[in-house]
């Protein structure tokens, strides 16, 4: 799992210096002049003990101007998106623009480092340190940017373990296993992946890959296939006796399980994510929300990641399609009409009145972004549920695959 981890603090304070010491490599621009940073910059690197971790440098939190105002934005958004927060200050100056950045972090329950840059020139008050420790229970360290190989290997090592011990202390965000008690020792898993426009050239989706990892994890067995292979396969294993579990597309639904013997049991890729990220409870009173909407009514579609649209693009064209159909069969209307908005990757949710969000299943985002990211809207009260619950359910096999596993 990849971890972000963002660096903030006003204009020439140091953070692209931090970042560039920290990563070993010159990833951001430094420059005295200030502002240099404008849209945040990400390096990834390996972290001890933490593994795969996204920085982000981002532009000062004091920026200004109409300019500015926008780089400032694009940092705030940046915080939903993190797993920790190293905020920087320097010459022992921690003010109303700090107190309010901490204020946020709290908001979201994220775990902060404070770091006293540039403390070669400046070096850190003891009793100032002393006193944001015992006022917000955050660590902080004195760090330098200019140090001697050792002496900065040291100082990197320090921040790094800091990293660890933050991090380690917040086991609520901690993604589970896609198949988390659904897979043991021996057992048969069926992965059913359709090769079809949707599907990446010449590689699988995350989700897939990280379900053949989590079966081989367990010692099971992993069995990959596209759906015609399907029949031919349960018909080997004694009608289906031997299979333990299906995953395959929720696109794929329909077909897989007019298959499937009904002992045999099934799911979707984006559904197993929703337990591993979660929250897969508020998914689930979402999905009852589709049928409550009315004509007119308009429909937020979130993916959390870039990619080109299809003509059978699951969120674009396949949900809506889907959502129209039903409600339009249900409620007698063949006029019945949804507005659909499409925000992809981190863009700005648009502030409307929506009466549903789809989520897709987030496998390219954490679990503390995709949480933070769907509680954001039930804070406005808006239904959220997630493209394989709501397959799901406009399918009529709710009861089926949206389910917890047994004991």
């Amino acid at each position: 799992m990849v971890r972000n981890i963002g660096v903030f603090g006003r204009r020439n304070i140091g953070k692209s210096s931090f970042v560039n010491t920290f990563t070993g490599q010159d990833v951001s621009i430094v420059s005295p002049v200030a502002g240099t940073t404008t849209d945040p910059v990400r390096k990834r690197m390996e972290i001890p003990g933490v593994g795969i971790c996204n920085i982000i440098d981002t532009a000062g939190i004091d920026d200004s101007g109409s300019v500015g105002d926008l780089r400032v934005r694009k940092s705030e958004r940046a915080i939903g998106q993190i797993d920790l927060a190293i905020l920087l200050f320097s010459d022992n100056l921690f003010a109303k623009p700090e107190m309010d950045l901490l204020e946020r972090f709290g908001r979201l329950d994220l775990p902060v480092l404070i770091v006293h840059s540039k403390s070669d020139l400046v070096p850190l008050d003891g009793s100032l340190a002393q006193e944001l420790n015992g006022r917000f229970g955050a660590d902080v360290v004195e760090y330098s940017s200019n140090l001697g190989k050792e002496e900065m290997a040291m100082q990197q090592n320090m921040v790094a373990a800091m990293i660890f011990k933050l991090l380690s202390a917040v086991e609520k965000y901690e993604e589970k296993p896609v198949l988390d008690g659904f897979v043991n020792e021996n057992d048969t898993i069926v992965l059913v992946c359709p090769v079809d426009s949707q599907a990446p050239a010449k590689r699988l989706i995350l989700p897939q890959v990280m379900a053949i990892r989590d079966v081989l994890d367990k010692n099971g067995r992993a069995v990959v296939l596209q759906p015609q292979q399907l029949p031919d396969y349960i018909d080997r294993c004694n009608g289906g006796e031997e299979i333990k579990l299906v995953v395959t597309d929720s696109q794929a639904f329909p077909q897989v399980n007019a298959m499937l013997p009904p002992h045999v049991p099934l799911t979707s890729f984006s559904i197993l994510m929703a337990r591993a990220k979660g929250p897969f409870e508020e998914y689930l009173r979402g999905m009852r929300a589709i049928d409550g909407l009315k004509s007119g009514d308009r429909v937020l579609i979130l993916e959390s990641c870039t990619h080109h649209v299809t003509c059978e693009d699951i969120g674009r064209v396949n949900i809506p399609g889907k959502l129209r159909g039903y409600l339009a069969k249900k409620n007698n209307d063949d006029n019945f009409m949804l507005e659909f908005d499409f925000v992809a990757g981190t863009d700005e949710i648009p502030h409307k009145d929506y009466r549903l969000a789809i989520q897709c299943g987030g496998c390219m985002v954490t679990k503390r972004e995709l949480v933070n990211r769907v509680g954001s809207l039930i804070e406005r009260n808006i239904p959220v549920t997630n493209y394989g619950m709501a397959i799901a359910f406009l399918s009529g096999i709710t009861e089926r695959v949206c389910y917890e596993p047994q004991k």
